[in-house]
């Protein structure tokens, strides 16, 4: 699912790579706001469809630890410096330190949308991978905080929009 070089933070680059001058079309036309709009609702589908593909992998319904057993794709090749502060069976939380993903969009003139390209995945990748996952989080080193804090809970009880979509 990812490149075995360079894991998640080079697909990213070769994403951005093409999203750019998309984006910087989009802007000419629309303007920065509905621009970022249009790429904020792109990318949460495609964040979406990106955990179910995950989960479509999975021998069991997918939960929290095998979703925790996930963190290494994006950790790879050194992306992401964190601080596990907590890892049960319902809930796994941790710091991000240094993100990678931030320098490079920052490298490639993306600062203004590396929110969008991937900190927004973060929390829709779980709809697709198992809608009773949920993030919290408060701050990213993406938007300017010391760092990144995740904080993944697992609902127990499925909601009704949940039984809908079964």
């Amino acid at each position: 699912m990812e490149n075995e070089t360079s894991g998640i933070l080079g697909k990213r680059r070769a994403q951005a790579e093409v999203i750019k001058p998309i984006y910087d079309v989009l802007v000419d036309r629309f303007g920065k706001i509905e621009a970022q709009s249009i790429l904020a609702e792109a990318i949460r589908l495609a964040a979406i469809e990106e955990g179910k593909a995950f989960a479509s992998t999975e021998p069991e319904p997918p939960n929290i630890g095998r979703f925790a057993k996930l963190q290494p794709l994006w950790l790879k090749s050194g992306a992401l410096e964190i601080e596990t502060l907590r890892q049960t069976d319902s809930e796994f939380s941790y710091n991000v330190t240094r993100c990678k993903y931030a320098e490079m969009y920052r490298e490639m003139g993306l600062a203004e949308i590396g929110h969008l390209l991937s900190c927004n995945r973060d929390a829709t990748f779980c709809e697709g991978y198992n809608p009773q996952i949920k993030l919290t989080r408060t701050q990213t080193i993406m938007q300017g905080a010391s760092h990144c804090d995740f904080r993944y809970v697992i609902d127990s009880e499925p909601s009704v929009d949940d039984e809908n979509t079964r």
